[in-house]
Parts: C-alpha cells; structure tokens; sequence
C-alpha cells in the first residue's frame, strides 16, 4: 500500500489557487448579475433570464412584480365582450379583418378607461373619420384613424415620436381620444364637443354629431344583438 504527502508549502499554494478562482467567480456573478439588472430596466429578455438564475426564488418573485407594473400596451389589451361584438360587426361593415382591427379596439377601449369615455364613442368617431384606414389624409392635412391635424396636437405626441407618429394607429387614437375628450370639457358637452371635434361647431344642425352618434347607435344595436342570441 503507497502513502502519499503533501508539503505545507503545497497546500498553501491550492489554497491560494482556489481563493483566486473563488474570488473570480464572484466578480464575474457580480458583472453578470449587474447586467441581468438591467434587462429588467430595458425589457431585454436574455439579460432578464440571466438575472433569475442568479436569484432566488423569492427574489423572482420581486422580478417579475416589478416587471408587471411596467406600463401595457395598450394594443394588447383583451377586449371585452361587448367590445369583441362590436369589432365583428365592423370587420364586416367595412371589410377589414378582425386581425386589423384588435389593436385598433384595443386601444380605444384602454384609452376610454383612462379618459373616461366610452370606446365606442371612439370607434364610432374612427368609423366616421376614416372607415378604419389608418393611413388616410384629408385636404387640410387631418392624417390617421381619427383624422388629427398634427400642426395643433403635437404636445400630444409621446417623447422623440415624429410626424410618421400620427400615422401610427396606436398613438392616433390615443391622440385623437384626448382631443376628443378637450373638446366635449371645453364645450361643455357631447353633442357640441364633437362639432368642434369635426370642425363643424357654427353648424346649427350639428350634422357631424348626429353621424357620429347614429355610428355610434349601430354599435350598440349589433353588441344587443349579439347578447341576445
């Protein structure tokens, strides 16, 4: 049977060699953890994966919190019910797909809540507008779902967004929604909120609201209908 020893000196070295490594683990954990931080701060989802292999469970937790108060798009939001009825009877009024229209209703049913209106008065405005083409363009420049005139509404635009953002389906009906809303609080009400709206508001026959609110009615007869069934 052999014996082997090993020198003091020896040990000494393999300790020193394992304490390097060791401290070299921690400082690149360390980096690596620094980085998967600030996945969670950009939304970057391989720094993010990182950053829960290097956490406990219990910090996850923490994680994905944080990540669920970041803010939703509103283009992804679910529909209601009463909001799915409506976009299937304008997909087929106007013969565009259902696959179009969702973030359209979407949006406008996440920005009737923060504002405070009803979503279909916005479909109802979008449908009179411009049918749903998000690319149409009036005569005197209104572009987009709800026809915004970019030269008055530009405060409205998010941070860096330029002129193609009035083309943007998303940011035109949240734009056109808040003008929308102004308009009903400065007029001190629907019907002449959406003549100033529509840029109608001397008209003493209120002509555009009364196509927005009978749009409008529609909607709410096909959504009737559909319960009832």
């Amino acid at each position: 049977m052999f014996t082997s020893t090993v020198s003091p000196s020896s040990m000494l070295r393999l300790s020193a060699v394992a304490s390097s490594l060791f401290q070299k683990f921690l400082m690149l954990a360390g980096v690596l953890f620094v980085l998967a931080l600030a996945g969670v701060q950009s939304g970057n989802p391989f720094m993010l994966d990182g950053l829960k292999l290097l956490m406990p469970a219990s910090q996850e937790v923490v994680a994905d919190d944080a990540l669920d108060n970041e803010a939703v798009d509103p283009a992804s939001e679910a529909l209601s019910a009463r909001m799915r009825s409506a976009m299937d009877y304008v997909s087929r009024r106007y013969h565009v797909s259902a696959e179009a229209l969702q973030p359209i209703f979407a949006t406008a049913q996440a920005t009737g809540r923060q504002l405070q209106l009803d979503p279909l008065l916005i479909i109802a405005v979008i449908g009179v507008e411009s049918r749903f083409n998000p690319f149409s363009e009036s005569v005197i420049g209104a572009k987009g779902l709800m026809q915004v005139v970019p030269r008055y509404h530009q405060d409205k635009l998010p941070e860096d967004a330029d002129q193609v953002a009035f083309l943007n389906p998303v940011i035109n009906v949240q734009v056109g929604a808040r003008v929308l809303q102004e308009s009903i609080r400065r007029n001190g009400g629907l019907e002449s909120g959406l003549q100033q709206f529509g840029g109608a508001l001397t008209d003493p026959e209120r002509r555009y609201a009364a196509k927005v609110l009978a749009e409008k009615q529609r909607l709410e007869q096909a959504v009737q209908r559909v319960r009832m069934t």
